[in-house]
């Protein structure tokens, strides 16, 4: 589900809080690290148990319209189509995504159901949906097609749970773009005959990615004073304090995998840097940053100390 540039921005966020130096104990910034991280996968759970929570009201929308004093003939006889959708009730007869809800104990849509209520009005309300009951029976790619659009077009940019999630847990806005490509992702290449585990992606594509966001974090904090020096020797000319904080930070991140991280190309390191810049910090960090890089990598080349391994990397 990671990817390693938002491992990168992860780590550049626990560092950015980071007032100690190489001497002190990080423990507690690492701890929030690896928490961080993790809370990912909650964002994604809450995410799917929202789906799984519009069917369970589009089955009680249904039961309350037909047991009305003057219900109409097609309130007693309705479009079952949304609520036999064979996506939405696959995940809702996933025990494995049951069980993971429960140890994680995420169950916010019982505390907070007007979201769902709002959700499953602008459903009602789309012509998505409109669509799709044209019909009284579908094919699995219909109803999956179906629940893509409604999550794409309605869930994803729905302002009222953005504010919602944002209130939750401040770092979700900056997992959310990841979160929501992951279960597209996993949406589009569904099967009916799909594992159970199928919905429950593993948070770090391998343990790489984990040990990466830990070595990254570790080996920036104990040589911060010694890439400190090195950014102070490259930006003479300049004025410190017109030198964004965070803009520090990624230099700090980017010289540590120059130097510490043999395995990785001198372009990706690079290139991950300034999108990052480019997402977080000022409009002309991009610029800054790749300066700066660019001398440091051609010191290195000259010099033969240009720690890379394998064709490529340079």
């Amino acid at each position: 589900m990671l990817n390693r540039r938002h491992i990168r921005i992860k780590v550049m966020q626990t560092i950015y809080s980071f007032k100690g130096n190489e001497s002190d104990s990080f423990d507690k910034e690492q701890k929030f690290l690896l928490y961080s991280l993790d809370n990912i996968y909650n964002l994604y759970l809450l995410l799917m148990s929202l789906l799984i929570e519009v069917q369970k009201r589009a089955e009680d929308h249904l039961e309350k319209s037909s047991k009305k004093h003057l219900a109409t003939k097609e309130e007693k006889d309705p479009n079952k189509k949304l609520v036999n959708n064979e996506v939405l009730v696959l995940l809702k007869n996933n025990i494995l995504l049951q069980d993971e809800l429960e140890q994680r104990k995420i169950n916010n849509w019982d505390l907070d159901s007007e979201y769902i209520e709002v959700i499953f009005r602008e459903i009602l309300a789309s012509d998505l949906y409109a669509e799709y009951m044209q019909t009284k029976t579908s094919s699995f790619n219909e109803d999956k097609k179906f629940v893509i659009d409604v999550f794409s077009d309605i869930i994803a940019p729905n302002n009222k749970l953005y504010d919602y999630l944002e209130d939750k847990n401040l770092t979700w806005i900056d997992d959310l773009p990841v979160v929501n490509t992951a279960i597209l992702k996993l949406l589009r290449k569904v099967k009916p005959h799909s594992l159970p585990n199928y919905f429950l992606p593993k948070l770090y594509k391998d343990l790489e990615d984990k040990d990466f966001a830990l070595d990254l974090f570790k080996k920036t904090i104990l040589n911060q004073s010694k890439f400190k020096e090195i950014i102070q020797e490259k930006t003479q000319n300049w004025d410190t304090d017109r030198i964004a904080s965070l803009d520090i930070v990624l230099l700090k991140m980017a010289i540590c995998e120059i130097q510490k991280f043999p395995s990785i190309p001198v372009k990706v390191t690079i290139n991950e840097y300034l999108e990052i810049a480019k997402e977080y910090s000022t409009p002309k960090s991009s610029i800054f940053i790749n300066g700066i890089l660019d001398k440091l990598i051609k010191e290195y080349q000259e010099s033969d100390t240009l720690n890379k391994t394998g064709r490529g990397l340079m």
